[in-house]
């Protein structure tokens, strides 16, 4: 039989929830278990894919092309298993199944209420994942606090699906915070005290709780815990701050919750987690030979969560060449005025140009890539970036003053980047873009092919607009080669520069397919380029010192 976890969060948000979730999913997997993780989400939008990133960060978007919580890149990332739709649901996507329902008349005339209509939809929705017969376990977290009014059907669900199947079938896990005083000196149980009373009063009874700290809870802390909270000594667990989030699963492990888990659960699996390869990849992160800079430009870089899977990619692609990638955010509109452009970028080993939407800043962005061509140094841009370079490529070697994109411009006499024509008419915003994996083909002897190793890839998109064909021929003709391209709608998804450094952009988000154990090929090329830049770079500086010196010493 399936087993099914619940992962809920009280006291504060951005615990750590979806780490947790992961980090079990990862150690339950390293035991031989079958895992999936699923994201309940309780706010009223159907999906985060019209959320401005500084609401909530990055949307993430599955294979098949669902958009999604960013949390669901950690699961991934964790894991190496790509999701799916069913792996994300919000309140807004029950609540509009329900009332399509209702409009159809399945519920014969009865009145629709939230139990048992709405507790229902999310109770079909857990267990849709546990009825495929691939997973042996079904991780579910439920996002937000236990407190909040949003939250209340998911915890009355997560009440009845334990009663159908039995405490041996389905846990609670509750995340917590024990905070510190400083002023005391003391850190605090009486904050989770509280938010397990708020969980027993929606009728649920948490089987663990892992608590955040940043000290180690001694003895006497959880065995306080545990007698106020009602909850097994040894089912208290301390989840101290970590270093990096890479981290957790070994912590987790310390702590025993995987055991736990199991034997709660009554799961047999192998005696011991096989986590060679995740020590491997931890030791080459935190023992790198190199350190070098990349700046990341973008507009939404007060919020780091906004480019969260970038981040992520840089750490994999980074513990893959043994070295430290130090990113740093640059603030696209402070690059609009091109006389201080070569002042903001010079220092970096390499630079990438972040995706986005809208017009603010894309001139900045411009105006780096301008630089960066122009100086051999490495670049990489995605899905705006790419298009950026487009404009750049247009504008300033085909000599096409009034390249844009429509996005931006209308009326450009020169529309490098377009709408798709079946994008034209579309008036609703939510889940029309080219959202999903789609196959792309590689061009022999190219950058992204020694890269890859692959004669076709399949990456993950989310866009409106696409690089015009009727240029392509000009492009190439002056060094701009597509090297990557859909082979059924022949639209460009790779514009490389094969007599750069390193000149790469790409229409699709590679950033959203680079898991722990497998960093995506592109980032490991665009880490590799940069350390190599870095190294040339200190020698030819090193070359200059002591040519200096000797004119000195003559």
């Amino acid at each position: 039989m399936v087993k099914y976890i619940f992962v809920t969060g009280g006291v504060t948000s951005s615990l750590g929830k979806g780490i947790i979730s992961a980090s079990l999913g990862k150690l339950l997997q390293s035991r031989g278990l079958s895992v999936t993780i699923q994201k309940f989400d309780p706010y009223i939008n159907v999906d985060p894919g019209t959320l401005n990133p500084y609401e909530h960060g990055e949307c993430y978007v599955t294979d098949d092309g669902a958009e999604t919580d960013l949390d669901l890149g950690h699961y991934e990332r964790f894991l190496g298993k790509p999701s799916s739709q069913d792996n994300n649901v919000t309140t807004g996507r029950i609540y509009q199944t329900v009332i399509n329902k209702e409009r159809a008349g399945d519920y014969l005339g009865k009145t629709v209420q939230v139990v048992p209509h709405i507790t229902d939809e999310i109770k079909r929705r857990v267990r849709a994942l546990g009825k495929t017969g691939e997973f042996d376990v079904v991780i579910s977290e439920i996002g937000g606090t236990v407190g909040d009014i949003e939250s209340l059907p998911y915890l009355e669900a997560i009440r009845q699906i334990r009663l159908e199947l039995g405490a041996s079938n389905a846990i609670i896990i509750h995340l917590t915070l024990i905070p510190y005083l400083s002023a005391a000196g003391e850190l605090k149980t009486k904050p989770t005290q509280h938010s397990v009373k708020e969980l027993l009063q929606t009728g649920n009874q948490p089987d663990i709780l892992v608590c955040r700290t940043e000290h180690p809870l001694n003895d006497d802390l959880r065995r306080k815990i545990s007698l106020f909270c009602n909850v097994d000594r040894h089912s208290v667990i301390q989840a101290i701050d970590a270093g990096t989030i890479y981290d957790v699963p070994l912590l987790m492990k310390d702590e025993n919750l995987d055991t736990l888990v199991m034997s709660k659960l009554h799961l047999e699996a192998a005696a011991e987690p096989n986590l060679t390869a995740w020590r491997g990849f931890l030791k080459k992160l935190k023992e790198p030979k190199h350190t070098i800079r990349i700046g990341l430009v973008g507009k939404y870089n007060e919020l780091p969560d906004a480019y969260k899977s970038i981040y992520e990619s840089f750490v994999h692609a980074g513990a893959e060449n043994e070295c430290k990638v130090e990113v740093e955010p640059i603030h696209a509109e402070a690059l609009e005025v091109i006389d201080q452009v070569g002042d903001a970028l010079a220092d970096f080993d390499g630079v990438l140009v972040a995706p986005g939407f809208g017009e603010r800043g894309v001139e900045g962005k411009i105006n780096a890539i301008k630089y960066l061509r122009e100086n051999d140094i490495p670049f990489f841009g995605i899905c705006l970036g790419f298009q950026c370079a487009a404009v750049e490529f247009a504008r300033n070697v085909l000599g096409l003053e009034d390249a844009y994109s429509t996005e931006m411009k209308t009326d450009a006499a020169h529309p490098i980047i377009d709408l798709m024509p079946d994008q034209k008419n579309i008036r609703i915003k939510g889940g029309t873009m080219r959202l999903g994996a789609y196959a792309c083909e590689i061009k022999e002897g190219s950058i992204a092919k020694e890269a890859y190793k692959a004669e076709v890839v399949y990456e993950r998109h989310r866009h409106r607009y696409e690089l015009n064909n009727e240029y392509l021929k000009d492009f190439e003709a002056k060094g701009m080669i597509a090297s990557g391209m859909n082979p059924d709608t022949k639209l460009v998804e790779i514009l490389e520069m094969p007599d750069h450094r390193f000149f790469l952009g790409t229409q699709y988000h590679p950033e959203l397919k680079s898991t722990v154990e497998k960093p995506h090929p592109l980032f490991v090329a665009f880490v590799k380029a940069c350390l190599q830049f870095h190294l040339d770079e200190h020698r030819a500086s090193e070359t200059t010192t002591k040519s200096a010196k000797n004119l000195v010493a003559k």
